[in-house]
């Protein structure tokens, strides 16, 4: 069954952390994820009302850790690239397609919601799966984190349990190594090489792969570097080894 942690990047007010356990609770998450929290008194259990549960099992990491466990991240934003031209923060998905997007998959996936003042930074966002934004008025687009945490919370309610495994993150993480050796490999412009493969990691996340998926890309990958060095031999029958763990 998918395990959906509420994932608050640095947070700079402990009221705000309150009343994110407290919406939380209301859609039916329990699992809170504090990197960096501020000290916390009095107001932070004022405002959980009744989901002082969700406050006081918060977990305190950090945000190598969760990215190490997770199976997808997903990366908040209100800030957005103007064109795919600028991928960082592009595409970009609704809470709704979000939804569609992780319904069948059953695994650890983190949703992550940056600080009050400038959200997730570039690199934060990079190295997250999928972005997702919530549709706002332009007239006054940044939403509170609570209210933005609630929304994410009210379309992700009552997900049905999931049909299949995603690829853990140590094996997309060692297919995306797998993937930047191999650009270096084939000549790919240093100059391209992180863009593109920040594009590679944004369509395979959404892809969400199964672990067998993901070898089969591995394999996909050798033949390709196989018959780059030995282009006169056939691969099937050739004599070799090569490294399952790439």
């Amino acid at each position: 069954m998918v395990q959906i942690d509420i994932v608050l990047v640095e947070p700079l007010y402990e009221g705000n952390i309150g009343f994110a356990s407290r919406v939380m609770k209301n859609f039916g998450f329990h699992n809170m994820v504090l990197i960096n929290p501020p000290k916390m008194t009095i107001e932070a259990s004022a405002r959980a009302s009744h989901a002082k549960d969700v406050l006081e099992n918060a977990e305190v990491t950090t945000l190598d850790e969760v990215f190490a466990r997770s199976d997808l991240t997903v990366a908040t934003t209100g800030g957005l690239s103007k064109s795919v031209s600028h991928p960082m923060r592009m595409p970009y998905y609704s809470p709704g397609e979000l939804r569609e997007m992780i319904k069948d998959v059953d695994g650890r996936i983190s949703i992550l919601f940056g600080r009050e003042n400038w959200g997730l930074n570039n690199e934060e966002i990079s190295r997250c799966d999928i972005v997702c934004t919530i549709p706002t008025s332009e007239e006054y687009p940044i939403m509170n984190i609570s209210h933005a945490i609630g929304v994410i919370c009210y379309e992700l309610a009552h997900l049905p349990r999931g049909e299949y495994l995603l690829a853990g993150k140590g094996e997309m993480e060692a297919l995306y190594g797998h993937i930047s050796r191999f650009l270096e490999e084939i000549g790919h412009p240093i100059e391209k090489r992180e863009t593109t493969l920040l594009l590679s990691k944004r369509v395979l996340g959404r892809a969400k792969l199964t672990a067998r998926e993901a070898s089969t890309m591995h394999g996909i990958l050798r033949r390709a570097e196989w018959k780059m060095k030995h282009p006169d031999v056939d691969y099937d029958s050739a004599e070799h080894e090569w490294d399952d763990k790439e």
